[in-house]
């Protein structure tokens, strides 16, 4: 079968590898229709993406239709439109034990430490395996996972009805991040130095919006939660700089969400955390979300289509690719077409 590889840093190629086989009894194997360009299969084509090796297969963000399942396989059919969750975790850590195998000791990330799904076909555990129950088109197919962590965000934040939430940074994630928070009942806020992104946001559900190259945040934030303050910020900026800003915004008691996987340390005063007693959680993937997004992509409060910019055969890989780095104003989410 045919899949994308990355050989080296700037080094893509179609390849031939062997098709999966079952070999374990919870084995399921997918035919891929979808995947979508993630920052990470970027930071894995540019050589910045510290977490993988090479050569890699990429892609952690993909689905398809259900093809053939192992013998202890029970409530997967052939022929059924799945997602696929790339977290592959021990199940024998502490994080494990703690119901939090999304940071498993021993984790595993499809697409990155582990040949992924940019492929024609891909084997899963039937845990990870996650059915649609309404037919889509099947080019969204592969893109509940980026909505996954906008779900885990929510969760990380214990986001609820009525609730005020300022995303910084309005990319795919953080559209995902809103469209989540929306679906719990709350109001959101976006901010971001990119106009064109802002307007995807708010054609998507957004509350309200800052383009802080023209606009003073803080009095926007003022106006947003009449005086009192935003409970909750989450940060998917992920610089130092937007993690001093997202302490300096929150309000005494509120919470805050970070993403990065940056090394390099914030310049934050720890009496600016105890004053306010803030809650400062990191979220990193997902931890069993992907029924809670299937279940709003197929109720129609998360939109994949809006927030797929346009779609590429995975022949096409390297515009794909090029598309995502020479127009990030333009892009939010690029899907590859498997298949003829």
């Amino acid at each position: 079968m045919k899949a994308i590889q990355i050989t080296a840093p700037f080094q893509a190629e179609i390849t031939e590898v062997p098709k999966p086989e079952l070999t374990a009894p919870d084995d399921v194997i997918i035919r891929v229709t979808s995947g979508g360009i993630c920052g990470s299969d970027i930071g894995i084509y540019n050589g910045t993406n510290s977490l993988a090796t090479y050569p890699r297969l990429i892609g952690h963000e993909f689905g398809g239709i259900v093809e053939s399942v192992g013998p202890a396989v029970t409530g997967i059919q052939p022929g059924s439109q799945a997602a696929v969750d790339p977290v592959i975790s021990c199940g024998k850590c502490y994080a494990c034990r703690a119901s939090r195998h999304n940071v498993c000791r021993n984790l595993e990330v499809m697409g990155v430490h582990r040949d992924g799904g940019f492929a024609e076909y891909v084997k899963a555990p039937a845990k990870n395996v996650h059915l649609y129950h309404k037919k889509l088109d099947e080019s969204l197919l592969g893109l509940a996972e980026p909505y996954t962590i906008g779900a885990q965000i929510s969760k990380r934040a214990e986001i609820h009805a009525g609730d005020q939430v300022l995303i910084m940074g309005s990319g795919p994630i953080g559209i995902c991040a809103m469209q989540a928070a929306k679906r719990r009942g709350a109001k959101v806020i976006l901010s971001d130095l990119v106009k064109e992104r802002l307007e995807k946001a708010k054609s998507m559900g957004a509350d309200e919006t800052v383009l802080v190259t023209e606009e003073n945040l803080e009095e926007r934030l003022d106006q947003f939660t009449a005086g009192e303050g935003i409970p909750v910020v989450v940060d998917t900026v992920c610089t130092p700089a937007s993690l001093e800003d997202a302490v300096r915004l929150a309000c005494p008691a509120g919470r805050i969400v970070c993403l990065g996987l940056k090394n390099q340390p914030s310049s934050i005063c720890m009496a600016d955390i105890t004053k306010k007693e803030l809650t400062i959680v990191g979220s990193r993937l997902n931890n069993n979300c992907f029924d809670e997004v299937i279940a709003g992509i197929e109720d129609g409060s998360l939109n994949p289509e809006k927030l797929m910019t346009q779609t590429y055969h995975y022949t096409e890989i390297m515009d794909a690719l090029a598309m995502v780095m020479e127009h990030p104003k333009d892009v939010l989410k690029i899907v590859l077409r498997f298949g003829d």
